[in-house]
């Protein structure tokens, strides 16, 4: 039990930047995470990130982690790690636990920064051993190091699967092909080249029927979509495979922030339901602030802008900084934030984000 200007929950890279930021205004901060071990996604991305130098362009994601780790360590964040938060009280009480013991802390401030889950697909052999996400065969790859399984079908064209995909080609791995329900990739041209001249197809306009398997899976059998995303009778096409992995989106993890009493607003750009939030980060609630995948499905570098957003914003609340000290720093940040969501995929996710905080003025 203790009491803190500003307690964060989720240690991933919008956790990471809101305890960050916040402990620099001077603020004290505690960090609680489920995981053993802090950095959430950073840790599985092995490529190198792309941007601006503010970004960390040209560095591993796993290096990016280890830096910022190694930042709220030197400033003095506390953490309690292995411990899952399960509720929060008015007045600031955050309860969490262990497994066999729960301990509740105190803060005048709350920052959720608790990510998102990987979207599921439902197909005649979704539950056959094999069948998995994408950031699961992720994980086992880059973390645990082992491959899970030989020959692979990715489903889904987005970041992710053109990421992970690239990555189990780098591990050993053959992956028959990319399956995309849409005429188009959805991810980002760069990955998508990466991929297809590693020789594997992407099959715009195709989809999954169902996976064959005694004890496993065996082989998927495809089809062509039409227009409106239905099979298209004689197009079916057999490919023998071991794994299936699910790129398909991702869905914020809203649980905390909805018992907490935030109000919800639905954004299919941005991933579903999630918290009403201001461009400072506030929520409905007027302690609690949201970062990251939580206010909308984005990338690792704009949680981490977000992340710092909102310790700022907790800190000026509190009084760690003036108005005129907290405003140059929203700005500067909103700036980097627009450039990150400059083009074509981006520019959707900001017009969303506006709807957002016009609903909050």
């Amino acid at each position: 039990m203790g009491m803190y200007d500003v307690i964060v929950v989720g240690a991933g890279p919008a956790g990471l930047g809101a305890a960050i930021e916040a402990k620099k205004c001077g603020a004290s901060v505690l960090l609680l995470d489920e995981n053993d071990r802090p950095g959430g996604q950073l840790f599985k991305q092995i490529h190198k990130f792309f941007g601006s130098k503010e970004h960390y362009a040209g560095t591993r994601g796993y290096i990016i982690g280890q830096n910022l780790l190694n930042e709220a360590d030197e400033l003095g964040v506390e953490f309690r790690l292995g411990v899952r938060v399960w509720g929060l009280y008015p007045g600031g009480g955050v309860t969490a636990t262990d497994g066999e013991t729960s301990v509740r802390y105190f803060a005048r401030k709350i920052v959720l920064a608790t990510g998102a889950t990987e979207n599921a697909l439902s197909f005649p052999g979704c539950t056959l051993p094999g069948v998995m996400t994408a950031g699961a065969a992720q994980t086992m790859t880059n973390v645990q190091h082992v491959l899970p399984g030989e020959r692979f079908v990715m489903v889904g064209s987005g970041n992710v699967g053109l990421i992970v995909t690239y990555q189990l080609l780098q591990a050993g791995a053959k992956v028959c092909c990319i399956l995309e329900a849409a005429q188009k990739i959805s991810g980002y041209g760069v990955h998508a080249a990466k991929v297809r001249r590693a020789g594997v197809p992407i099959l715009t306009g195709h989809t999954i029927l169902r996976a064959n398997g005694t004890d496993g899976v065996e082989s998927v059998v495809t089809a062509k979509v039409d227009e409106r995303f239905r099979p298209i009778e004689g197009t079916e096409e057999t490919i023998e495979c071991d794994t299936v992995t699910l790129a398909v989106g991702l869905s914020p993890r809203i649980e905390l922030a909805g018992v907490s009493g935030c109000k919800m607003a639905y954004s299919p750009a941005l991933g579903g339901m999630l918290p009403l939030h201001s461009d400072d980060m506030e929520t409905t609630c007027g302690n609690i602030l949201i970062a990251g995948d939580l206010s909308g499905i984005e990338e690792a570098s704009t949680a981490l802008d977000e992340g710092r957003m909102a310790g700022c914003r907790a800190a000026y609340a509190l009084g760690y900084r003036t108005s005129k000290e907290y405003e140059e720093t929203k700005r500067a940040l909103l700036n980097r934030l627009n450039a990150l969501r400059a083009g074509p995929f981006g520019e959707k996710r900001r017009a969303a984000k506006e709807a957002l905080w016009n609903t909050m003025r």
